[in-house]
């Protein structure tokens, strides 16, 4: 098993960590279930389960909603891995082979956010459902999954920081080597680290601050939610200033082309900023003017039901009118025949 030793300062007890969940052979053939993917595995099937009870008392469609889980999911990865090997071009320009091998590791959760995104709003456009009552459903469930997906950092012991000496510091040989195998990288981008030393476990952060998140978002949806689509906003505010801070700790940072300039950083801020303007202009507007809301005042897919089965009620007598007419009409074509 790959497995490391990790000490933190703090505790006079050490841990061991294995990557590698399970490993047998079948039929000849070596499988291998790393705890990463385990991990992810659980945190989003807890993600969808929230998600779909969420959308169920809203009443709103399962079977649109597994559309959007579907083609939202596999946007989600495939932008993920664009958006990684786009920030490493200067690597995988010269190794395109290696550009569909996501089981060796490099997803960016900034890449999955917004092609799973775009994905869901495209679906919603053609399955006829409310986009910012789905997105508001899939903030709070996105926060159960990188809360939890963290972990999978830790067992692989990565996304970690630069040096601390705070009780909860980290270190194990394998943060020590990719340190020292990284050293030319930290110093064209300016980052001071010691090896040897105990480093910030930046996953940590992230996981305490997402759940912490879902909590408090779902907190506002059942306490004070005044208009579709808020919980996106607060989730925007809430993650982008958490990874605005933390990412300027870490050590695995993706830079924009040519600069010091952290990707994700950025994007962070931009999100962070533009969120909080757009919930304060809305959040005084429907505060002033209360607006009913879709799931809770009213429900959009009864109304969409309805409005089809009033369509399909008209269609058919106009049909009938039509064949009545036809009916009619062969019938005094007939009788002139005949006379």
């Amino acid at each position: 098993m790959d497995s490391t030793i990790v000490h933190f300062k703090g505790l006079e007890k050490s841990f061991e960590v294995s990557s590698i969940l399970a490993q047998f052979t079948v039929f000849g053939k070596t499988i291998t279930i790393n705890w990463y993917g385990a991990i992810i595995a659980f945190g989003f099937l807890l993600a969808v389960l929230f998600g779909g009870r969420i959308a169920y008392k809203w009443k709103m469609s399962l079977d649109k909603m597994v559309d959007v889980l579907i083609y939202g999911t596999i946007a989600a990865i495939i932008g993920a891995r664009l958006y990684y090997v786009f920030s490493k071009w200067d690597y995988y320009g010269k190794h395109l082979s290696e550009i569909p091998a996501i089981w060796n590791g490099g997803l960016a959760i900034y890449g999955g956010l917004i092609a799973g995104v775009v994905a869901a709003y495209v679906v919603c456009k053609v399955r006829r459902m409310n986009f910012f009552n789905l997105i508001d459903i899939c903030c709070m469930s996105f926060l159960i999954g990188q809360g939890i997906g963290r972990w999978g950092n830790f067992a692989n012991q990565e996304a970690f920081g630069t040096n601390t000496s705070m009780p909860w510091g980290m270190t194990s040989e394998k943060v020590v080597n990719y340190l020292i195998s990284n050293k030319d990288f930290f110093e064209r981008n300016n980052i001071t680290v010691d090896p040897y030393d105990y480093v910030h476990p930046t996953f940590l952060y992230e996981s305490i601050w997402c759940l912490l998140g879902f909590v408090l978002l779902y907190i506002v949806c059942r306490k004070a939610r005044k208009f579709s689509g808020q919980i996106a906003l607060c989730y925007g505010v809430w993650y982008g200033a958490e990874r605005m801070v933390v990412e300027g700790l870490r050590t695995d940072s993706l830079y924009i082309a040519g600069t010091t300039i952290r990707t994700s950083q950025l994007l962070s801020a931009i999100l962070m900023v533009t969120c909080l303007v757009a919930l304060i202009i809305l959040l005084r507007k429907y505060t002033l003017n209360p607006q009913p809301i879709d799931g809770v005042d009213f429900f959009l897919e009864e109304q969409l039901n309805a409005k089809d089965e009033e369509n399909a009620d008209e269609t058919e007598s106009e049909e009938f009118v039509e064949e009545f007419i036809e009916e009619i009409s062969e019938k005094e074509n007939n009788n002139g025949e005949d006379n």
